[in-house]
């Protein structure tokens, strides 16, 4: 199963990834977790040690220019478009129990098709990820779905899209879906995040439609908590647990 999360910054989509990775994880499966959000901090949120200190890929420059042939920041001349990176997540991954994880970290360049030799590492990487890893895997992306393409869009299982109640959430929901429908990425579903009441539920379900949801994650001020303690979700009593569990179900 392979499952890209995304949604606006802030609506909790780290929190979601987390529980879900150690949701599956518990049940028995191996799990590869993939950090693409250079703002995110998905290892703290899984509980995994050391968390601040695993390097992204995108900063690896020696091993970009072992793979590429050319300098990481270097823009136009020549440098391989297919390298090697089957090795890596095996190589890279932070390891905690059935979870493997991976930070892929973010490509500081301007303009959003930057082809570069950080940039095209990544996207090799995230293809063989989604297309030849045995895996469970579990990617936590940016507000966008940058780091896949065509060929990557059509084995990803499921795209979810975390939204709380708010226009800001709804209006890249709104994005996102369309970012996907333009590499033909049409299995997308919805998590409603921080939900205080049943109006908050009807109010995604009358702005957001053509779309499943998945399920509702309510507002739980022990999440909040956890974040600012810097414990994992997963090990705090919420009742996100057994909602997240129930959406697993249904996927």
């Amino acid at each position: 199963m392979k499952l890209a999360i995304s949604g606006k910054g802030g609506v909790g989509k780290t929190t979601f990834s987390s529980l879900l990775i150690r949701n599956l994880s518990d049940s028995g499966k191996h799990v590869l977790a993939i950090d693409a959000d250079p703002d995110a901090n998905l290892a703290a949120a899984l509980g995994i040690p050391g968390a601040d200190k695993i390097t992204p890929i995108a900063e690896m420059k020696e091993l970009i220019f072992e793979r590429t042939e050319a300098q990481p920041g270097s823009i136009g001349g020549y440098f391989k478009l297919n390298p090697k990176v089957d090795d890596l997540p095996d190589a890279l991954s932070a390891k905690m129990d059935s979870i493997k994880l991976m930070r892929l970290g973010g490509v500081k360049k301007g303009g959003a098709g930057c082809i570069c030799p950080e940039s095209t590492l990544l996207k090799s990487l995230v293809m063989h990820i989604v297309l030849a890893r045995d895996e469970v895997v579990v990617m936590d992306m940016e507000a966008g779905i940058e780091h896949l393409g065509r060929a990557t869009a059509k084995a990803v299982d499921k795209l979810i899209v975390v939204v709380e109640p708010g226009r800001r959430s709804i209006d890249t929901a709104e994005h996102i879906r369309k970012l996907a429908s333009e590499i033909h990425l049409n299995a997308v579903a919805v998590v409603g995040n921080k939900i205080r009441s049943p109006k908050d539920e009807e109010f995604l379900k009358r702005h957001i439609r053509g779309l499943d949801f998945l399920g509702f994650l309510p507002y739980d001020d022990a999440l909040i908590e956890a974040d600012l303690d810097g414990v994992s979700p997963y090990d705090v009593d919420s009742a996100a647990r057994t909602e997240v569990a129930q959406m697993i179900a249904k996927l």
